[in-house]
């Protein structure tokens, strides 16, 4: 492609998003010598991108509707800092045509289509209506009001935005009022417009998108389909270039796609990166979803497969590039997975806390493509050790993304870069990329809409007992060996390596430095007892019983049952080797508090060891609904004295721009509410109680 640049150039971007996206325009400004600045709410004062940018400005204030989505400060920032583009990223206004309009009336470049396109495709519904104009297959509206029993199932969409959010399946009419109102809410939340509308549900299909880019001479470019289909909630967390069911097709498939994107964009007469969304079928044919007029979040796999630089061609256009010559095309493959601080085997709840450590091993390139022909991985991160998820803000961590010649070798260098990342902080759903990344439909390319549900094996641990014993054996030797070393413990047998996290922790250092023990090593009058180490990885506990002999340390075979033998060879708190059936394996091991991280040749695992002794303050009364992620009360269907039935909705709690229904495990009567509207309310938090009739009426009576 030759650039043709007609307008004055770019010499300092403003970034009017946050996070992964952020650093990614940030790095392709440096690479070109174009100053950066960023502006941050109150929750990212000391987030990566603010750190990394050249000039930062401050957005007083949490909440997006008080940040992010303020257009006026955005302008205001740019200004302040004398930048003279702005970039908007994805998610928050990256489509809204007034935050556009007023970019440039302000004077300044603006880094995305012109603001006539964001109104016609920023509506679905409008979007729909020009695509079926156009003579694409689209999916007929429907009206709310009128729905019948006969078109269910169907899908509740938020017009603006994207990313699932303000997006519900309804199977059932009575559902369907509460469900369109909880879809508002969370659209209005996330993007500013309450708007929604039904369409008709497509439970098994295949979510397509093709790249696309115009520039103001009217060329229109297709540089390449992706497939989008593994998805949940209708958010993806698995994309791939280019897409299993085109390759399946083959070329007519492709070009037709491809032929339907190009149609849209000169249709518009639009300007800048664009993606074509469809819904398609295992024979081929496809239909209009919508078309998102930005940079999606999947871009890199379209990066490493055509080697561009996709936020560098939205600079080149922004300033009058023309897209001369053929359309890039793709070579070899490119997978990438969405890293999530949520548990997937806990309906999805956002997980937030610290993140002490993080790093992924053999990281060929940062924000930018590997060098094509071998086997690599990209990585894309928004946060890194450190720094603390919130829950203000998406879960999501980090993308990581696996290239290779073939699909099959994409795969399997993701997941050994997933087996073997170290992560220490909130849960994670890695454990699920890596079983999907090993699926056999997966690697036959069979990956419709409806995979996870077909799929449920996939959710399985990563790790077999087995395995996961001998990590918690790892664990326990090297708490011994720095107990042998001379670290203190708290009197719930944990011990204290680096900074104390608590009093606990802290009083222990203190009486271990004021009274040092003299070091006796191995020997002991009498024959030592078992001691015994309890950890948790996820729900599953596992019980390891050690002791400490002349010759050094003694693993119960009780403790690993299926294995002939596990000798330790040595250890200490940071390093541990073992011989398990006559294979030396070496182990190394860091702790923060409870959390411990054993990371081997092929495996990290985080363990958490278990306390020896439960407060009794920390246990709920039976009843008691409990907060599953830190969030926000948004809504309260209940009030004390209501009588409730079991799968019953109390309340609503926002949590990382997304809501989730609080439901009554049993029949009974509401006799605690602890919170209100706009409370915010930690994990584990007591929301409500509710007490059986049986019980109310024997207290009363």
């Amino acid at each position: 492609m030759t650039v043709q640049t007609t307008t004055r150039p770019i010499t300092r971007v403003l970034v009017a998003n946050r996070g992964e996206i952020a650093r990614r325009v940030f790095a392709t400004c440096k690479a070109r010598g174009i100053g950066t600045a960023a502006v941050f709410s109150n929750a990212d004062a000391h987030a990566p991108f603010v750190a990394e940018a050249d000039l930062a400005v401050r957005l007083p204030g949490i909440a997006p509707a008080d940040t992010y989505l303020r257009a006026e400060l955005m302008i205001a920032a740019a200004q302040k800092m004398g930048a003279d583009a702005i970039h908007p990223g994805y998610g928050f206004l990256s489509e809204n045509a007034g935050f556009a309009r007023a970019v440039i009336e302000a004077g300044l470049i603006w880094i995305g289509p012109d603001p006539a396109s964001l109104e016609q495709m920023g509506s679905k519904i409008e979007s729909k209506r020009l695509m079926e104009q156009a003579g694409v297959p689209v999916l007929t509206d429907l009206d709310p009001e009128s729905i019948t029993e006969a078109e269910l199932p169907v899908l509740v969409k938020a017009s603006a935005g994207g990313g699932g959010r303000g997006m519900r399946i309804v199977e059932r009419l009575d559902e369907l009022a509460d469900t369109v109102a909880s879809a508002s809410r969370e659209a209005a939340s996330a993007f500013g417009d309450p708007t929604v509308f039904c369409e008709r549900y497509i439970p098994t299909g295949h979510h397509i998108e093709v790249q696309v880019f115009g520039d103001r001479a009217g060329n229109a470019w297709a540089m390449g389909e992706r497939e989008c289909s593994i998805q949940r909630r209708h958010q993806k967390i698995i994309e791939e270039a280019p897409a299993p069911l085109v390759e399946r097709r083959g070329a007519r498939m492709r070009e037709r796609l491809y032929q339907a994107a190009r149609n849209a964009v000169q249709r518009l007469g639009y300007i800048g990166a664009g993606t074509v969304e469809f819904l398609a079928d295992e024979d081929g044919s496809f239909y209009f979803l919508e078309m998102n007029t930005r940079l999606q979040v999947e871009h890199p796999v379209t990066e490493c497969t055509t080697g561009l630089d996709l936020v560098g061609l939205q600079l080149d256009i922004a300033v009058g590039a023309e897209l001369v010559g053929d359309e890039p095309r793709a070579q070899g493959h490119a997978i990438e997975v969405r890293l999530y601080a949520e548990d997937p085997t806990q309906n999805w709840s956002p997980q937030a806390g610290p993140i002490r450590e993080f790093s992924v091993p053999e990281v060929d390139a940062v924000f930018n493509n590997p060098a094509p022909g071998h086997p690599a991985i990209r990585l894309d991160a928004g946060v890194q050790a450190g720094d603390v998820m919130g829950t203000d803000y998406d879960p999501m961590i980090a993308k990581m993304i696996g290239v290779a010649p073939t699909r099959h070798g994409a795969a399997r260098k993701l997941a050994s870069a997933l087996e073997r990342m170290v992560w220490d902080g909130p849960v994670t759903n890695a454990d699920l990329l890596v079983g999907i990344l090993g699926e056999k439909d997966f690697l036959s390319g069979h990956t419709a809409t409806s995979y996870l549900e077909d799929h449920p094996a996939v959710f399985t641990p990563a790790t077999d007992e087995t395995t996961t014993r001998l990590f918690a054996v790892v664990a326990a030797i090297a708490a011994a060996a720095a107990v042998a070393e001379g670290a203190p413990a708290c009197p719930d047998g944990v011990v204290v390596l680096g900074a104390p996290e608590n009093a606990d922790q802290a009083l222990a250092r203190h009486i271990a430095e004021e009274n040092p023990r003299p070091r006796i090593g191995g020997w002991r009058l009498f024959h030592p007892d078992w001691r015994t180490r309890a950890f948790l990885l996820g729900s599953q506990e596992i019980s390891i019983d050690y002791r400490q002999r002349r010759y050094g340390w003694e693993i119960s075979p009780s403790s690993v049952p299926d294995v002939n033998s596990v000798e330790v060879v040595s250890a200490s708190s940071a390093v541990v080797r073992l011989r398990i059936d006559d294979v030396e394996r070496r182990f190394v091991v860091s702790r923060t508090g409870r959390q411990v991280i054993v990371t081997g040749s092929e495996r990290s695992v985080t363990l958490t060891e278990v306390e020896h002794f439960t407060d009794p303050e920390t246990v709920s009364a039976p009843g008691s609904l409990i907060a599953p992620m830190p969030g926000t009360v948004v809504h309260i269907e209940a009030t004390v004295g209501d009588a409730v039935v079991a799968g019953q909705k109390i309340l609503w709690v926002e949590a990382m721009k997304m809501e989730h229904a609080i439901t009554s495990d049993a029949d009974g009567i509401v006799e605690q509410l602890t919170v209100s509207v706009g409370d915010r309310v930690d994990v584990g938090a007591v929301l409500a109680v509710i007490v059986a009739q049986s019980e109310k009426e024997a207290v009363t009576a």
